[in-house]
Formats: C-alpha cells, structure tokens, sequence
C-alpha cells in the first residue's frame, strides 16, 4: 500500500536533526549547551521562575538542570535568589547580559534557519511557520502521556 506522504515523523525527524546539527557550531560558538540555551529562551516566557515551572516549560528534569543553572549563575546570564514566600524553593530570573547572549544566539540561529526557508517561495515559507506554530503550539498545550 502507498501513501501520498511519508508519515510527519519521517519527515520531521530528519529535518529536525539537520536543524540541531546547524545550532551545535552556533551555542559552542556562544558557549552555551543546548540545554543551557533552552533555559535562556524558557526564561524569557516570565519574569521570575522557580527552578521546577522552569524545568517543566523546557521539558527537563529539575534535578538535570541543576548543573546548567549552575554554569548560567556562576557566567552572571541568570539569578537564582530563595523564594521570600518559601525559602527552599529557588526563584529564577535572567539578566541582562543573559538576555544579551540568549538574543545573539537566537538571532545567529535563525539566520542559518532562514537559509534554509530560503529553499522555499514566500508564500510556502509563511504557510510553513504559521503552521508549524499552530503545531507546536497544539502539541505544547496537552500534557505529554
């Protein structure tokens, strides 16, 4: 039996490794691990985190972020200051040599990104983000099973 498309997988996942492939360079360019990236970007969301809202809104464990909120303190990208309403709990923020560096790497990022979109017409180009938002967006909403 053959379909019309490959399945989303078999499209997406290849496509997805040569987007990382393109970030790799770029973050060790900027220092930064991908994980530590992704903390710079959840961060951007609010204001103030705890370690454990941050941890779930970048889908990592909270115990594994640890060394990367280490590594991002110890550079001076973020805050970490005792919640006043309860001290055991960790309250996160960037600053703004964080917002700086996450900025520069984003914008480096999307750069290499657009080259690739560039494969595509306008018009292809802006159906392909708006869906893939309203994808992401779905998929992002529900919690994961």
């Amino acid at each position: 039996m053959s379909n019309a498309r490959p399945d989303l997988a078999a499209m997406i996942v290849p496509l997805g490794r040569a987007l990382m492939a393109l970030e790799l360079p770029i973050l060790e360019r900027h220092e930064l691990s991908m994980w530590g990236y992704s903390v710079l970007l959840g961060l951007d969301a609010e204001p103030v985190y705890t370690q454990a809202a941050l941890a779930k809104a970048i889908g990592a464990d909270k115990t594994r972020i640890i060394g990367v909120l280490d590594e991002l303190q110890r550079r001076g990208l973020i805050t970490r200051e005792p919640d006043p309403a309860d001290r055991r709990v960790n309250l996160l923020s960037l600053t703004d040599a964080g917002r700086a560096l996450r900025d520069r790497t984003q914008r480096d990022i999307q750069a290499g990104e657009d080259r690739l979109l560039e494969r595509l017409p306008a018009p292809d180009r802006s159906a392909f983000l708006r869906a893939l938002r309203t994808l992401s967006d779905t998929v992002s909403d529900r919690p994961a099973t």
